[in-house]
């Protein structure tokens, strides 16, 4: 079937995580993505660790599969002016500079729209376009730390801690990416493309609409609830006979199956517990129970008999367990490319289906710089000049 975002081509100049993984998403639903690199060195991602067999980081590979390499030289006139060209052929522009800096190189959406006004462009920073903290530089833990949460993340009596996954970083991608196909349509109406300023911190705020509502119901800062939900009960991991973890989540119409499972007939037959707001009130000694009786039994067997009642459960699983499960395995959420310098190597494939398609095929991340001259002939440079382009160490 034809990709969705076939015909689209994104000049994307960002580097290390968030928007990078938006332009992977975007590529891999048919977009044709143009990587703008530094000569020499690249994205800063190709020098982290872990580095594979031959040399490649495996935190490049994560996110920027399927994109075509252009190494330019953005301080020097001519790599500026080469940038140029190319964006006057693209329907999207994806930057993470700092503001400004892109006004200062002349690729600012101003001047870039002025020749292509349909154009897309998406700017993803820290703190935004505006505002006082504009010019601050951050990173994924420092906007966990600023946004509030790494405060509510980790046990009540323990420090504050950051989430397992860069959550910052991943959430503002998928902000990028919903930027950019919003800027698309857009276009499809208009005909006029926009500019669309993603901030970090916006989005980890934007988060807490939840956390939000119960600060302004109830004036109460939320606190750290390790596995624990503040509002259900139950809902935590709770540790097994056999040192494993489960985590058990249940609402009303789940409360008396989980305690004919777990043989707490006087739970169930407790009025004041039959509904989420009496076992909230009760929250210690419901807790306290479920601990003790779980701690009896082995995990396997309990989530078999807790999945036939029909009651929510999960092992807490590592991530190779994870991805090894047979449901993902039959989802194909693994896949695998063939770089020309590592060979085969796995890949978690963006996790949008289409009903009647089979998985797509992977891409493979692109070498430093193999695009640049066939990606420049295409915005018309000819031979002569990208051979005095690259004698001169602009390309």
């Amino acid at each position: 079937m034809t990709p969705p975002l076939e015909g689209i081509t994104v000049l994307d100049f960002s580097r290390v995580l968030a928007a990078p993984m938006a332009t992977q998403i975007l590529g891999e639903l048919g977009a044709t993505v143009i990587k703008v690199e530094r000569p020499g060195s690249g994205d800063e991602t190709r020098g982290f660790e872990p580095r594979l067999p031959a040399g490649e980081s495996a935190y490049f590979f994560a996110v920027n599969r399927g994109k075509r390499s252009v190494t330019l030289d953005l301080k020097d006139t001519r790599g500026r002016d080469a940038a140029r060209r190319i964006a006057a052929r693209a329907d999207v522009v994806v930057e993470n500079f700092l503001p400004g800096t892109m006004d200062r190189l002349g690729l600012g959406y101003e001047e870039l729209a002025a020749g292509n006004p349909g154009l897309v462009y998406v700017s993803a920073t820290g703190f935004g376009q505006t505002g006082p903290d504009r010019a601050r530089k951050g990173y994924d833990t420092v906007f966990q730390a600023l946004s509030g949460v790494m405060a509510m993340t980790g046990e009540p009596d323990g420090p504050p801690v950051k989430t397992g996954i860069p959550a910052a970083d991943l959430t503002s991608g998928l902000w990028v990416v919903i930027a950019v196909l919003t800027g698309l349509a857009g276009r499809g109406t208009t005909g006029r493309g926009r500019h669309l300023d993603v901030s970090m911190m916006d989005v980890q705020l934007s988060l807490h609409a939840l956390n939000a509502a119960r600060l302004f119901a109830l004036d109460e800062d939320p606190a750290r609830t390790g596995s624990q939900h503040p509002g259900r009960v139950p809902s935590a991991a709770f540790e097994a006979a056999d040192g494993r973890w489960v985590h058990i989540s249940c609402s009303d119409q789940h409360w008396q199956p989980l305690c004919r499972v777990l043989r707490l007939d006087d739970l169930e037959s407790d009025s004041e517990l039959r509904h989420n707001a009496g076992r909230v009130a009760h929250r210690d000694r419901v807790m306290t129970a479920l601990r003790s009786a779980i701690a009896d039994r082995e995990s396997g067997k309990l989530v078999e008999e807790l999945r036939a009642a029909d009651v929510p459960v999960g092992e807490v699983r590592g991530v190779r367990e994870a991805l090894d499960d047979p449901h993902a395995r039959a989802r194909g959420v693994v896949g695998t490319f063939s770089h020309p310098t590592e060979g085969e190597f796995p890949a978690i494939r963006t996790p949008l289906r289409e009903t009647g398609a089979r998985p797509h095929d992977l891409e493979s991340p692109p070498l430093l710089g193999a695009d640049t001259e066939s990606v420049l002939a295409e915005a018309g440079f000819g031979s002569a000049e990208i051979a005095a382009l690259r004698g001169e160490g602009v390309i």
